[in-house]
């Protein structure tokens, strides 16, 4: 049995290694990135079992990533190699005001032939949490109907459903979007949007109310990620925001949300309660911020244990000494 599988477009990455233009740079880093495969590799570097369902290009990409989720600890045995398929591509550039531009090339590629029929029923069974997305349901019809069939045997089995709405506006236009994902939070079990698409889907703009209309759909567990200020951990019975951990110099924030998302499941499945996991995976993804790119930068489980000790310390320092200055 697996903990987490998951569907969806894998990316090769290639993040510029200075500002400018895509015509002006030259030099670039490549990596790994897809939401969805992000989030399956952050659960592998912590300890989980996890596996992808999608397809790639019998490119060098597609090898690539193939040796990539092997060496991770990936179960790549329903990845799909399509014969002159290609796997898609985006470029990560940086701006002078510190920003990311993304620019993508996925258009028709092995990913996004990705259908129903693809699907084994008996390996969606075998996990404990299937995970999907809004840019996997974006990307064709075909994988959007995938995602359906995949999360209704999850439900069908009482395996949990994590979603991440993860909206795209260049990949599908708003009134499809929130019409999909309102009927996709319906099947969800954990649901974790960023402030910024949960806006977009739901209209509103208060962290609580968003969380309070996303639980009235039916999920359990509502995250809104809200980036450098933790996140709100909402259930139905209560409320906490989460506050984030500070690191020195924020290199890369790419892909900083796949990894609270992977660590936060894994957690879960550790036994944690919402909270507990949610403050976890706010390590986790301070960690991730540290480097540039969305894989290459994620920490392993030792790393984020020394990482949260160092704070517990510190904590532990700093209230002995309000104690005695109260004494």
């Amino acid at each position: 049995m697996l903990d987490i599988i998951s569907l969806g477009e894998p990316l090769v990455e290639f993040c510029a290694t200075r500002v400018g233009r895509l015509k002006d740079v030259f030099l670039f880093k490549r990596g790994w990135g897809g939401d969805t495969s992000n989030v399956l590799v952050t659960a592998a570097r912590l300890g989980r079992t996890t596996g992808y369902i999608t397809r790639v290009g019998d490119d060098e990409f597609g090898k690539c990533f193939l040796e990539m989720w092997r060496r991770e600890g990936v179960d790549v045995s329903h990845v799909i190699i399509e014969k002159n398929g290609f796997t898609g591509v985006y470029f990560i550039l940086l701006t002078e005001e510190g920003k990311h531009e993304f620019i993508y090339y996925r258009k028709n590629s092995a990913a996004s032939h990705l259908s129903p029929s693809d699907i084994d029923p008996n390996y969606i069974k075998q996990s404990k949490i299937f995970h999907s997305s809004g840019i996997s349901q974006a990307i064709s019809e075909s994988c959007r109907e995938a995602v359906f069939k995949a999360a209704e045997i999850a439900k069908k089995a009482g395996v949990l459903f994590s979603y991440d709405p993860n909206v795209r506006l260049k990949l599908w236009p708003i009134n499809v979007a929130r019409n999909i994902i309102n009927y996709t939070l319906e099947l969800a079990d954990i649901v974790m949007p960023s402030l910024e698409d949960a806006k977009l889907f739901t209209g509103l703009s208060s962290p609580s109310e968003i969380a309070d209309i996303i639980l009235k759909s039916g999920p359990s567990i509502v995250v809104i990620k809200l980036g450098s200020q933790g996140c709100l951990v909402a259930t139905k019975r209560e409320k906490t925001l989460v506050p984030s951990f500070p690191v020195d110099k924020v290199v890369d924030t790419t892909g900083a949300g796949d990894a609270f998302t992977g660590a936060f499941l894994a957690a879960l499945l550790e036994g944690q309660n919402p909270k507990e996991a949610a403050r976890f995976a706010n390590a986790v993804a301070a960690l991730k911020t540290l480097g540039r790119g969305a894989v290459a930068s994620l920490p392993t489980r030792k790393r984020v244990e020394k990482f949260l000790s160092h704070f517990k310390s510190r904590n532990s320092f700093r209230q002995s000494l309000h104690d005695r200055r109260r004494a």
